[in-house]
């Protein structure tokens, strides 16, 4: 069994009247073998934190993640038990071991952010592309977005090129960072 055994619940909640509908959040597989994104949740505490506590100096290299660097086991579990809806938290899983997180996070729905980070030693291999891939691709189909927007600190060129394969253009230039944005519809001139 590994680290993170299996799918769990996301608080999708859909309201009809009175009526909840609770739906389960899936395992995504990527495009990469072994490479899956599965709810990131309490019950993963002690592997996040594990996570956490080796990549603290990677994490905050570019100025960005300076908090969650900074947080300790009790503050790392307690976000994790916090239920994210309408957001979608998610554990980054290379053959069961957990090698990062990415957040699709309901700004304003349908428009989501979108945020993303690995292990050191899991960047370079295209985990993140593809992950980000695969939760985007949920997030219009099942969710509806109809736009992503992500934020990438001055120097950190290796997440502007996740954004950049991923089809994302960059839409705002900041003192400290670029904003970028990928529609997820069509323009109407290539909708005929």
């Amino acid at each position: 069994m590994d680290a993170l055994t299996g799918p769990g619940t996301v608080g999708l909640v859909g309201m009809a009247g009175r009526h909840h509908e609770e739906r389960v959040f899936p395992e995504l597989a990527t495009d990469v073998a072994g490479l899956t994104l599965r709810v990131l949740d309490a019950e993963q505490a002690d592997v996040y934190y594990a996570l956490i506590d080796r990549n603290r100096e990677h994490l905050t290299q570019h100025g960005d993640y300076q908090a969650l660097a900074a947080s300790d086991y009790e503050t790392a579990r307690a976000e994790l038990l916090n239920d994210p809806h309408p957001s979608l938290r998610c554990g980054i899983v290379l053959h069961g071991a957990l090698v990062g997180r990415v957040d699709l996070v309901a700004v304003n729905p349908p428009k989501y952010g979108l945020g993303y980070w690995l292990d050191h030693d899991a960047t370079g291999h295209g985990y993140a592309t593809a992950a980000c891939r695969v939760l985007i691709e949920y997030g219009a189909t099942e969710l509806g977005a109809t736009d992503v927007f992500a934020g990438v600190t001055h120097g950190n060129g290796k997440s502007g090129a996740v954004l950049t394969r991923l089809g994302f253009d960059v839409a705002d230039v900041f003192e400290t960072y670029t904003r970028y944005h990928r529609s997820l519809i069509a323009p109407p001139s290539q909708l005929q």
